[in-house]
């Protein structure tokens, strides 16, 4: 398995997809990356020599924030969030959508799980 950044990528995928794997790396970030380093897409992992291992390190070293780096800025801006006082702060911190999705129907997951009313007696017609 070749090792980027110091994450273990899974060797028997295509570079494309298995560079992925890395926190912050989707599949047009990853083109990005191997267009700017001239590599071939479709080669596996396994393939990759530990010259172009370096030369991936670098490039994501050097121009992107990844993995920890990342995960500890997004955590930063939810928590500058929550001290502020605005209202995506209040959302995140009571665990509730923060994008306005709707939460009557949906967002269970979100909300907790669905708590039944136990004896709750319909008033009689008429």
């Amino acid at each position: 398995m070749p090792r980027i950044i110091g994450i273990d990528i899974p060797a028997n995928k295509r570079l494309e997809i298995s560079m992925t794997y890395l926190y912050g790396i989707g599949i047009h970030r990853s083109k990005e990356i191997i267009k700017k380093l001239n590599l071939n897409p479709n080669m596996k992992a396994s393939e990759l020599t530990e010259e172009d291992i370096s030369k991936i390190n670098a490039l994501l070293q050097k121009e992107y924030t990844l993995e920890g780096d990342l995960r500890r800025q997004i955590q930063n801006n939810i928590k500058r969030l929550i001290s502020i006082h605005s209202y995506r702060g209040l959302r995140h911190k009571l665990g509730l959508p923060v994008r306005g999705q709707r939460t009557r129907s949906n967002a269970r997951t979100r909300k907790g799980k669905k708590k039944t009313v136990a004896n709750k007696k319909i008033a009689p017609k008429g």
